[in-house]
């Protein structure tokens, strides 16, 4: 490993970074440095602002993938590297905002009931309902399911942002749940 990578990622490890920002930051500052064939500490602001646009205009990235990619260069410049006098003026690309597409019930109940398996239907059915993370649905644990009458709740452990929170339980979720359980009894892990 090279220093600089060491640097960066002590850096960030100090800072409290997730591990998928640690690596999306690392792998957009190695991808920099093989553009150019040198190590990013030599290179200019100019050349920063140069592959930004060749990601936009040539790699056809996403705005979102290149604020990213802009928000590690200004990471390594100005909290590794300490060159706060360096002015990068990378510019945030304007992310469109889209209101998300909501999906009728009638395409709802057709893509739960696509799934093949009991497990799968479950799996939706639960993302669905409590309005849950794909990552959330798999890391849930039976205790995590608050059943009683007055708290009817789901506890959804380190979700985004690393962030513990509570989303509803309907009584219908309930009832797949427990249909579940009751065919499938799965393990603790």
């Amino acid at each position: 490993m090279t220093p600089l990578r060491q640097q960066m990622m002590d850096a960030m490890i100090l800072r409290g970074f997730a591990l998928r920002t640690q690596e999306s930051y690392l792998a957009a500052v190695i991808a920099l440095a093989r553009y150019y064939g040198c190590s990013p500490s030599t290179l200019s602001g100019e050349q920063l602002q140069h592959y930004l646009l060749h990601l936009i205009t040539e790699k056809k990235l996403a705005y979102a993938s290149v604020n990213q990619a802009a928000c590690a260069f200004r990471f390594l410049y100005e909290r590794v590297l300490k060159r706060a006098n360096a002015r990068l003026d990378i510019p945030m690309a304007k992310v469109p905002k889209r209101l998300p597409q909501i999906l009728s019930r009638e395409e709802v109940a057709c893509l739960i009931a696509a799934a093949t398996t009991v497990r799968g239907r479950t799996l939706l059915t639960t993302a669905y309902a409590a309005g849950l993370r794909v990552s959330e649905v798999c890391a849930l644990q039976l205790a995590d399911i608050e059943s009683a009458p007055d708290r009817m709740c789901i506890k959804v452990r380190l979700g985004k942002g690393g962030r513990d929170r509570y989303t509803l339980l309907s009584p219908r979720l309930l009832d797949t749940l427990r249909q579940y359980w009751q065919a499938c009894r799965p393990r603790k892990d």
